[in-house]
């Protein structure tokens, strides 16, 4: 199998690219696009695709990116039987708002992980953009944990950090991967409608 790709992984290093970035490309749409389904089935093309954007984030020096897919794997592997079985009596879980107080402890962890995240990937030789790389992946990984407990508020952050991650790959040099954020972009808004519509009162919503 990887003799036959070999010539079109080829064809995409000259142009750009890589294998690699397009099967997270693949992988990615597919895994966003089932999230706004709540497929339980998007959780298993999330551990995917963090394996493939492990590859194509170290190959360009986006250090936190590339710890951040290790972390999407572990979430990944976590969101795929909490769905199933993380509500109570071991129910599905359903989705929710996130409330005020639980709210103000992830923006302190989102504070926290981007300083300590930006202050040791500066100091890596080759690091691109350790302050902006830093600050995305730290609200990612909050937007991430969100999503696996299926708090609606993590499409806003998507949104946000979608719109941000199209010009950082683009000035990278990752075109797949910046159009793969654009497709991103318009489904965390997708997302976001459609979970709305099957949200809980703020009153049903877990404290923790």
């Amino acid at each position: 199998m990887a003799g036959l790709l070999d010539p079109f992984c080829s064809w995409l290093s000259a142009h750009g690219s890589s294998c690699a970035e397009l099967f997270g490309f693949v992988t990615g749409v597919a895994n966003v696009w089932l999230v706004t389904r709540q497929s339980i089935w998007s959780w298993p093309l999330g551990v995917l695709n963090a394996l493939f954007y492990v590859v194509v984030f170290a190959r360009t020096g986006l250090y936190s990116d590339t710890g951040l897919q290790v972390v999407y794997f572990s979430l990944s592997l976590y969101g795929w039987w909490h769905w199933r079985r993380g509500g109570p009596a071991h129910a599905p879980v359903v989705v929710t708002r996130t409330p005020p107080r639980l709210a103000s402890r992830l923006a302190i962890i989102t504070l926290c992980t981007w300083i300590a995240l930006a202050v040791i990937t500066s100091r890596i030789p080759g690091a691109a953009l350790p302050w902006l790389d830093a600050i995305l992946v730290a609200t990612s990984l909050v937007a991430q944990w969100m999503m696996t407990r299926k708090l609606l508020e993590n499409w806003l952050l998507w949104i946000a950090v979608d719109v941000v991650y199209i010009g950082l790959f683009a000035h990278r040099g990752l075109p797949l991967t910046a159009i793969l954020y654009a497709i991103f972009l318009g489904l965390a808004t997708l997302g976001y409608v459609e979970w709305r519509r099957a949200t809980l009162p703020p009153s049903a919503a877990p404290d923790a």
